[in-house]
């Protein structure tokens, strides 16, 4: 039984890493996601039929109820709110190593590490990673999860010495652990989960909004590697690979999102960067420059008569829902010769591909969608760059205001088009919480109304 259960994990992992091939590109994410659902059901069926796997009823009871929300849940939530759903996600995986370890710490026996008080030191060093990451995990999704989802403020909270604190705490926990594994002693173990838990709030509270992205993919990874620990504890190989695949492909996409926004990597992962981008400040709006206001219909006839209209997807057209009239907009264009294409960039929304998720299920060709480094060279030649619910992303005080908070991110070149229709509900500043200076340039006609609304008002003035 032994071998087959062995057998039937290495099947798992590698579906679960075909999963993971298959979700980096849109036209193959549903297959992507078939084989993560094979493999996960492969690996649950072998380990309730592995004979050390006690109260299976309670099991299969808990499978039960957490399917049972999870498919409720998953039949029910916004698309918009899925960047919260998955730093709350994040924080019951770092719960559940947090449970976990407690467990195993209490009553090793159950786990064949040893007896209480004598635990091996392997164990113990595995049990400790696994409840630090894990704990650290928890409380810095909740906070990820409060920003996003407007429970709390979305802008960096920071204080004096906030980094010295963050480096202090963070080497006291290194010391703590190595107390925990020498002495087994019950008050070190919850010092470590207390300890790890206000380590997570520290260092995602300073955090702006515009690096949520970055956060929401550094969260994953890090309940990858708590996965990875506590399988270690578990005695569970398939535990350890699957955490292993998910810590190292969420840091990997979290350097990618790093690069794209000229974020240091080591600083996201210490929490680091959210003090300099408050220190920053807000871009202040000069009343003395007015935006050109334009309508549907002005917008229509431009697009209308152009020959290459890009489109800049923003966490805007989420909240309208806009793109499915935006895909409809975009048929009329290429009907009347228009060449369409979409520039996403990394960061765009709240969550990593964001908006290539929206722009899938309205069933936008993949072909006409491109990434920033892709397409930015070609906005030069474009006459139309139509940004639905955008700011941040566009925002060319990133190159040549240094001392803009997000200066040094690298942004979509959307000035460099003839003409910049801008659809946004008002000239407020965008999730960074800066102003754009590009709503005043000449060039640049905003309208303002609902994403979802403008863009159906610019389809039946093109009809």
């Amino acid at each position: 039984m032994e071998n087959l259960a062995a057998l039937a994990y290495i099947a798992a992992a590698v579906l679960f890493i075909l999963a993971l091939r298959g979700l980096s590109h849109p036209e193959t994410a549903r297959q992507g996601l078939n084989f993560g659902m094979v493999g996960m059901g492969l690996a649950i069926f072998t380990t309730l039929l592995l004979p050390q796997t006690g109260g299976t009823f309670w099991v299969l009871v808990g499978i039960g109820v957490g399917g049972a929300i999870g498919a409720h849940i998953a039949r029910t939530i916004d698309m918009t709110d899925l960047p919260q759903l998955m730093a709350a996600f994040h924080s019951l995986v770092g719960l559940a190593a947090v449970c976990v370890a407690a467990a195993a710490f209490y009553t090793p026996e159950a786990y064949g590490i040893g007896t209480k008080d004598d635990i091996h030191f392997s164990s113990m060093v595995e049990m400790s990673l696994g409840l630090a990451i894990g704990a650290v995990t928890f409380t810095g999704s909740i906070i990820a999860w409060a920003k996003l989802e407007g429970r709390m403020s979305g802008k960096p909270i920071t204080f004096g010495g906030q980094h010295a604190l963050n480096g202090m705490l963070g080497v006291l926990l290194l010391l703590l652990i190595l107390i925990l594994c020498t002495t087994e002693s019950s008050l070190i173990f919850w010092l470590v989960a207390v300890l790890s838990m206000s380590l997570g709030v520290l260092i995602i509270i300073p955090i702006g909004g515009a690096d949520m992205p970055v956060i929401v993919s550094m969260l994953n990874s890090y309940s990858g590697w708590a996965a990875a620990g506590i399988g270690f504890t578990l005695h569970n190989n398939l535990l350890i690979i699957t955490g292993a695949l998910v810590g190292a492909s969420g840091a990997i996409l979290s350097y990618i999102m790093c690069k794209g926004m000229n974020r240091s990597f080591i600083s996201v992962i210490m929490g680091g960067f959210g003090g300099a981008q408050a220190a920053g400040g807000a871009a202040e709006h000069d009343p003395d420059r007015n935006a050109k206001i334009g309508s549907a219909e002005d917008a229509a006839y431009i697009m209308k008569n152009a020959s290459k209209v890009i489109i800049i997807p923003g966490y805007g057209m989420a909240v309208a829902q806009a793109q499915h009239a935006l895909r409809e907009m975009a048929d009329i264009l290429k009907k009347e010769g228009v060449d369409v294409k979409y520039a996403i960039h990394p960061v765009a929304g709240r969550m990593p591909g964001h908006m290539n998720v929206l722009l899938a299920e309205a069933n936008v060709p993949y072909d006409e969608v491109f990434e920033m480094e892709d397409i930015n060279r070609e906005f030069a030649q474009a006459d139309v760059a139509y940004v639905i619910g955008a700011n941040d992303i566009t925002n060319p005080a990133a190159k040549n205001d240094s001392t803009s908070p997000i200066y040094g991110m690298p942004v979509l070149d959307v000035e460099k088009a003839q003409t910049v229709l801008f659809v946004k509900r008002s000239l407020g500043a965008g999730y960074a919480g800066i102003d754009n200076p590009l709503f005043f340039e000449d060039q640049t006609m905003m309208l303002l109304d609902d994403a979802k609304k403008m863009t159906e008002n610019i389809i039946k003035a093109l009809e």
